[in-house]
């Protein structure tokens, strides 16, 4: 028995050592530039501003989800979804403080939602899995915006189908004002000065068409990884920005890629927001990780600069553990984030341009104090699941009460990253691996990037009506994580309500919920 388990032992132990080596070597070597000669040919598509009308004090926006046909690949056609139009959306631009109200109509043939990603608002209005869209629907949310300042997103939120409708060409931004951000000298010509940049990776084949294939995936699953860059659904785009100081609005709008963004000469920018609004003040980087979900606003200064620069992807240098990483990497075939992209090409134009800075003081935000908190709540991600428990649209997994402070601690035992999405709220983060954040997670966020052995603590206050029937959603935001069931559900209600009283009200997914 002893010289079984020896030679076990002996056996496992060459394993690890060929797998470590494997490894060691492939990280010794170079990135993937995987588009490295590719040319900059296409003009950066700027997603129109939808304009609302006024009905009873409303701002009203009509949204039609379509099946269409988009030139993307110069020459050919290739089929996609869209708002609206053929790819992505409008974005809708709207002020804190205003009653917004959105006509959703379908026009596919299948269910489909609308999830307002970030958005403070209703839990039935929210666009989860439970306010489905049937086929020739309308939907009509409506709600008083109450965040601040920001970039939020639009997309489906379909169970089991997000993953492939995002992919498709269904996603759209939500630009939020308010006094501070009118207040600020920032760049803010929508377009010009002010770039929204939604990228995405995608695969073609031979005819030009998405392949999107994800029925040969395990549990255990990196999420579906593209080789071709589009930017606003734009191959190959460029971008023509005045010689001064430029912002871009960045969506990591993939169904499971990380990115590294940077410039091609490593020139340092400021990031002057995150997902739910602007940080108290810049903070410079030379590099930008965002995983799908998470967004970021950046200024870069372009001032006197003549000559063209890039927007790269740079590797995503992963978890240490070699044989983690050597896991993930089998999983992933071909794709994985150990690879450089070329994203967008700038222009720079001269001009007799004022010189301007970027406001040390951005925003004062009221920091949530751990003392506060009433409750702590356990989150354990493994491979495909939350606490050992897939979705069920039918059960109520916390309850929370309206007006509580609470942290939710959420730890990453799997061998993969997982990024962490709450609906309804903007949350703070306490704290990274017990240590203070960085200065650019000091934010309002609504996604945070959990790496493989991570704890992260996020404070939180929920101030949404009660509503026990209607739930709202956590979950990571790999989309075929999502897809697979790694999703959970609470309620916000008031403190009198009774447990036995709250009972989800699962009957509307697939059946729709329409006005």
């Amino acid at each position: 028995m002893k010289k079984v388990a020896r030679i076990v032992l002996i056996f496992l132990g060459v394993i690890l050592f060929l797998v470590g080596g494997i490894v060691v070597y492939r990280k010794l070597q170079p990135a993937a530039f995987i588009n490295q000669s590719i040319r900059f040919q296409n003009k950066l598509n700027i997603p129109s501003i939808l304009m609302p009308r006024i009905v009873n004090g409303e701002k009203v926006f009509d949204l039609s989800v379509n099946e269409k046909e988009t030139e993307i690949i110069p020459g050919t056609t290739t089929r996609t979804l869209g708002y609206n139009g053929s790819i992505l959306g409008p974005t809708l631009r709207i002020n804190n403080g205003d009653n917004v109200r959105i006509r959703v109509t379908n026009n596919l043939h299948e269910d489909t939602t609308v999830h307002w990603h970030g958005m403070l608002l209703p839990a039935k209005m929210d666009g989860g899995p439970h306010q489905t869209i049937t086929t020739g629907s309308t939907w009509e949310p409506y709600w008083t915006v109450k965040n601040e300042a920001g970039t939020l997103w639009y997309h489906p939120h379909t169970l089991e189908k997000t993953g492939e409708q995002v992919y498709q060409g269904l996603a759209g931004l939500i630009l939020i004002d308010d006094k501070n951000s009118e207040s600020l000298s920032l760049p803010k010509k929508y377009g010009e000065d002010d770039i929204p940049l939604i990228v995405q990776d995608k695969k073609f084949d031979a005819h030009a068409q998405f392949i999107y294939d994800h029925s040969h995936m395990i549990p255990v699953t990196t999420g579906f990884l593209g080789d071709t860059i589009l930017v606003n659904g734009t191959y190959a785009p460029y971008v023509q920005v005045p010689a001064k100081l430029v912002r871009f609005r960045i969506l990591n709008g993939s169904n499971a890629r990380r990115y590294n963004f940077g410039f091609s000469d490593s020139r340092t920018f400021t990031q002057i927001a995150s997902d739910g609004g602007f940080l108290q003040t810049g903070v410079e980087r030379t590099r930008l990780q965002l995983s799908p979900g998470e967004r970021a606003e950046i200024i870069v200064d372009l001032s006197g600069q003549t000559e063209t620069l890039t927007l790269l992807s740079y590797p995503v240098i992963g978890d240490t553990n070699i044989v983690r990483s050597f896991a993930l990497s089998a999983l992933a075939g071909g794709s994985d984030e150990y690879q450089e992209f070329k994203i967008l090409e700038l222009r720079p134009q001269s001009g007799n341009f004022a010189k301007s800075e970027i406001p040390h003081v951005l925003n004062t935000i009221l920091y949530l104090q751990e003392r506060d908190a009433v409750k702590t709540r356990e989150f354990d991600l493994d491979s495909a699941s939350i606490n050992k428990k897939k979705m069920d649209s039918s059960r109520a997994d916390e309850i929370v009460r309206k007006g509580d402070i609470e942290i939710w601690h959420v730890s990453n035992d799997s061998p993969m990253y997982h990024p962490f999405h709450i609906h309804g709220i903007q949350f703070q983060v306490l704290s990274r691996n017990d240590q203070k954040p960085a200065l650019y997670e000091q934010g309002w966020k609504d996604t945070i990037t959990v790496n493989p052995g991570d704890s992260v603590k996020l404070i939180m206050q929920f101030m949404e009506d009660s509503d026990p029937t209607n739930p709202f959603m956590y979950h990571c935001h790999i989309l075929e994580h999502e897809d697979m069931g790694m999703m959970g559900q609470f309620v916000v209600v008031d403190k009198d309500v009774r447990e036995e009283d709250i009972k989800i009200n699962s009957s509307n997914m697939g059946q729709g919920m329409m006005h």
